[in-house]
């Protein structure tokens, strides 16, 4: 055995015992059980991303009123190292009214590494996009509907007049909109609360 190939298994052995690491680490993170919150805790995390979205979204408060329901997941925590995942807990809202809590997995494979906490809010803009994500058990974007992402840019504001799509999303971090995110595969699942 040569010295190069004696470091090739090393970096491989070093590898994948990273890889079981993250995945007993992204495994725990996301369990529900080890993330489940109170309805009130719930409640207060979707104020503040809520206000959060309009804060730094022109119109977002008026998008609001005109969507049949918005679908508010705050503080989702997405890490990964070659294999990741996403798990956060939220709440649907109607006319203002907490009716359902939800919570989003997710899980990817390929070229990642890092961890980040984002906001979600999918707004349901037809009464029927609403009524086939309630009575899903468990809808999957990109399978039971589209979620068709917007991103406007700074100074930019939302217009309902030319927003077409039955169901859209926005995904947000401390600095604001972001740009490149997909929610393919992001699964909610109805939580009783």
């Amino acid at each position: 055995m040569n010295i190069r190939s004696g470091a090739n298994i090393r970096y491989l052995f070093k590898t994948a015992a990273l890889t079981v690491c993250m995945m007993f680490i992204i495994g725990g993170l996301l369990t529900p059980s080890a993330h489940s919150e109170t309805a009130r805790e719930i409640d207060i995390s979707v104020n503040i991303a809520l206000e959060r979205f309009y804060e730094n979204v022109q119109g977002a408060k008026e998008f609001g009123k005109v969507a049949k329901g918005l679908l508010i997941m705050p503080n989702v925590f997405k890490a990964g190292f070659i294999i990741g995942g996403e798990y956060g807990e939220g709440a649907l809202r109607i006319e203002e009214k907490t009716v359902n809590y939800y919570n989003i997995a997710g899980g990817s494979f390929g070229l990642q590494i890092g961890a980040q906490k984002k906001d979600i809010i999918v707004a349901f803009m037809t009464e029927e996009a609403l009524r086939k994500f309630r009575a899903s058990s468990g809808w999957e974007a990109g399978v039971d509907g589209n979620i068709a992402l917007i991103n406007i840019g700074a100074g930019e504001r939302i217009d309902t007049n030319t927003i077409k799509d039955p169901v859209v999303g926005f995904v947000f971090d401390v600095k604001g909109l972001m740009a490149d995110i997909s929610l393919k595969g992001s699964k909610f699942t109805k939580l009783d609360k």
